[in-house]
């Protein structure tokens, strides 16, 4: 892959501001410093979650560390009314749907099918199965076309979609499924595909030939590079997209060019496959930094608004080791809740299964 091809940019790696025809910056100052902070302690949560999984507190954990604005920038360009499909990695859009950081640790340490309520959030939980949500993400999408809630003019009314992947589900056949559909019936989503460079040990180069946002072309939709480290760039390009699908003009397709600074998951180990200067290439474009560097250069952001953030970032950890720790034991038989929508044969046979193995356990 052309790692050259050009990006969307409108802060560069120095913090400066970068002039583009397309895309212009609405942002003011008081929303560039709410970004920082956003940014700052999804980072803080990101790696509390991290240590409690290290500490045995968690049965996995799959770290964001360096995709912070690719999720800030988009998710604040969402709407009230609009709905998002995420996969596993997705900690900061979370947040800006207004998911208590407590809450996303439920479903780590594997006492829960999910973590908070989807409708209420207007975000679907953590999927693990790779790609297989572009589908339900498009579904939902056409659900909205048809019940009238897309190009009304209503600000308040018509609705978009978003759906979050990585570089590895583009590889996905459910992926490519979800374009056919999405395109062939202009449907109000957006595909966001957080390019991190890696599927697990898999570089991206080897994925395909061409930047990922070019495949757009082929399902007769648009496709978009932004750079995945400027957050101003990629809220600019999101709320662009989100548009176009909220007025009736179809999906977009956009590749937000980041890269994955920690692990895959805590059971990865990247110096198994990874060159770690390619690590430090990538840790002089850290997304936080750059907006800071800029904030900071403009007289917005100063050591005691820098200190309060801090401040916060620190009780937000105390709160999650606090809330982590005091999550109630689960009744053994809470597994089969809420599997499938109604009742199934299979999962009653092994509710029963289980309960005669509990009831023997209290017999010895």
């Amino acid at each position: 892959m052309n790692q050259l091809e050009p990006l969307i940019q409108l802060l560069d790696n120095d913090g400066s501001i970068v002039e583009n025809s397309q895309y212009k910056s609405s942002l003011d100052d008081a929303t560039l410093l709410g970004f920082y902070r956003d940014m700052v302690l999804v980072r803080q949560l990101d790696m509390q979650a991290t240590a409690l999984q290290r500490q045995g507190e968690l049965s996995l954990w799959a770290p964001c560390l360096g995709q912070e604005a690719a999720q800030i920038g988009s998710g604040r360009a969402l709407k009230a009314q609009d709905f998002a499909f995420a996969t596993y990695r997705e900690h900061g859009i979370a947040w800006c749907r207004g998911v208590d950081p407590v809450q996303m640790l439920r479903f780590w340490r594997g006492t829960v099918h999910q973590s908070w309520d989807a409708n209420k959030h207007r975000l679907y939980g953590y999927q693990i199965i790779i790609g297989a949500h572009a589908l339900h993400a498009t579904g939902y999408a056409m659900g909205a076309q048809y019940a009238g809630n897309v190009a009304t003019g209503q600000a308040d009314k018509d609705q978009a979609v978003i759906a979050y992947f990585g570089d590895g589900a583009m590889s996905e056949g459910d992926i490519n499924e979800a374009f056919i559909f999405a395109a062939a019936y202009q449907a109000p989503v957006v595909f966001f595909c957080q390019n991190n460079q890696w599927a697990i040990s898999e570089p991206t180069k080897r994925q395909s030939r061409v930047p990922l946002s070019h495949r757009a072309d082929g399902f007769g939709m648009p496709g978009v590079r932004v750079d995945g480290n400027d957050v101003i760039a990629c809220h600019e390009v999101t709320m662009a997209a989100l548009e176009r699908a909220r007025s009736g003009q179809g999906p977009t397709l956009i590749e937000a060019v980041t890269y994955r600074m920690g692990a895959h998951t805590t059971s990865d180990d990247p110096t198994k496959y990874r060159n770690s200067a390619d690590d430090e290439l990538w840790r002089t474009r850290d997304p936080i930094e750059r907006l800071r560097v800029y904030l900071t250069g403009k007289g917005v952001l100063n050591e005691t608004i820098s200190a309060e953030i801090a401040g916060e970032a620190t009780s937000l950890a105390e709160r999650m080791r606090e809330g982590c720790r005091q999550f109630p034991t689960p009744e053994p038989l809470a597994m089969f809740d809420h599997v499938y929508a109604g009742p199934d044969a299979r999962i009653e046979a092994q509710r029963a299964e289980m309960q005669a193995i509990l009831a023997q356990e209290g017999a010895n």
